[in-house]
């Protein structure tokens, strides 16, 4: 209830009826304020006009008037900038530190408002508010994407500055661990970042000559080459494993972390750490190379690699298959490139303060075909198109970040939508 409160007040979805405070003084709001996320006050700098006099400060929420005292508000003197204390219940009596009280107002959430409130949260629906999605302006929905982009953006970007962090300033490392993590496509992203991390770049460096090592310490590692297949090449990566993990005191992942159940055999994660190992034999540097390219073209490129002969005739250690060229594909390819240069380019622009590079990353973002995906299905069929991977990633962040979430309420669609009944429900 608190929650709907505050979200009826932040709006001013509370209609047209006049205000007044538990005394029945007359209440105009100028400014409902800031909303604050951190500990304090629920909203700073409101502006609140109560009779004749105006005031500037902080307003607190509470679904009853009590709870200003089951938190101790009452002996905590950063509430005592609080104007106005806005409640559902008026069940006790609030006063500041100093013993002085504080204007009250019982606000009520509107029928239409609760209504639809109730309606958005408890439907079983992936996305709530699908059925009534069209009812929204495509304005406000393309400003809302773009909003929802950037956070995607500046989440990941986070992500990647934290890692940067951890590895001491060293893009390099960054690079490989995220582009290691796309290579799982989803469900082994997890294990596929443990990998990397076990397993530092630098020694991978040390190692490219040969890829035939660089592939035994990646199969090394991801707990593969612990069988007796009757294999010479499988031998051979043995081997070399047995003589890498040595040198450089690797542990090995256990192998079932990796799941291969349902994944069809390209897909296998035995064919992209294969391919992977085809991308670090070829580019030393590859961080820089990403950087430097200017079209997507030439960053797709980058990845157009086939794995070592083997892979011709395997799509796993365990037997022979007919023979097929095991390219990094297209699609493939647009994963990579939202799932990892498109990041890198962002927190690159981020950290340097070179904001050319967050452009290039939402341009190379509407210049690569839009995903497909049960998620973006899903917000079709409510009638929001999609022209390119900027709009996917967009409804993605929609999707994780509001609607499994059900913060209906901080979603602008959730919000135009209760305004609209509002608004409705205070015409009648």
């Amino acid at each position: 209830m608190e929650r709907i409160l505050q979200y009826v007040w932040k709006y001013g979805l509370y209609g047209h009826s006049p205000l007044c405070t538990t005394e029945g003084l007359p209440v105009s709001v100028i400014d409902p304020g800031i909303e604050n996320r951190d500990a304090g006050p629920d909203f700073f700098n409101a502006k609140i006009r109560i009779a004749d006099t105006l005031w500037a400060g902080s307003v607190e929420i509470h679904d009853r008037a009590s709870d200003w005292l089951r938190h101790h508000h009452d002996q905590d003197k950063a509430y005592d900038g609080v104007i106005l204390h806005v409640v559902g219940v008026e069940d006790a009596e609030i006063v500041r530190t100093t013993g002085e009280p504080i204007p009250m107002l019982r606000l009520s959430v509107p029928p239409a408002v609760q209504a639809n409130v109730d309606w958005l949260l408890s439907k079983e629906l992936p996305v709530s508010c699908l059925p009534r999605m069209q009812e929204v302006d495509p304005v406000h929905i393309t400003g809302w994407m773009d909003a929802l982009l950037s956070e995607r953006l500046e989440r990941k970007s986070a992500d990647l500055l934290k890692l940067l962090a951890h590895y001491q300033g060293d893009w390099n490392e960054v690079c490989y661990v995220s582009l290691t993590r796309s290579f799982g496509f989803g469900i082994n992203n997890d294990a596929f970042e443990r990998l990397a991390r076990s397993l530092p770049f630098r020694y991978i460096q040390k190692q490219r000559i040969s890829s035939s090592q660089v592939e035994a310490m990646l199969f090394g590692q991801a707990g593969m080459l612990n069988e007796t297949y009757p294999c010479e090449y499988y031998r051979l990566l043995q081997r070399e494993y047995a003589f890498l993990r040595h040198k450089y005191g690797l542990t090995p992942l256990d192998e079932f972390v990796f799941k291969q159940l349902r994944l069809r055999p390209h897909s296998f994660p035995q064919v992209k750490l294969a391919q992977l190992a085809a991308i670090w034999c070829r580019h030393d540097t590859l961080f820089s190379k990403i950087i430097e390219a200017h079209t997507p073209g030439e960053i797709k490129a980058l990845f157009r690699l086939l794995p070592s002969d083997y892979w011709l005739t395997h799509y796993q250690f365990s037997h022979v298959s007919t023979s097929s060229e095991k390219w990094i594909g297209d699609k493939a390819r647009d994963i990579l490139l939202i799932n990892t240069v498109v990041p890198l380019y962002f927190a690159y622009g981020q950290h340097k303060k070179l904001p050319e590079y967050c452009g290039r990353a939402i341009r190379l973002l509407e210049s690569i075909q839009p995903e497909r995906n049960h998620i973006i299905t899903t917000f079709q069929q409510g009638g929001i198109s999609v022209k390119h991977a900027g709009d996917t990633q967009a409804l993605i962040q929609l999707r994780r970040e509001y609607c499994e979430k059900r913060k209906c309420l901080y979603c602008r669609i959730g919000f135009r939508l209760l305004k609209r009944c509002g608004e409705e429900g205070s015409k009648k």
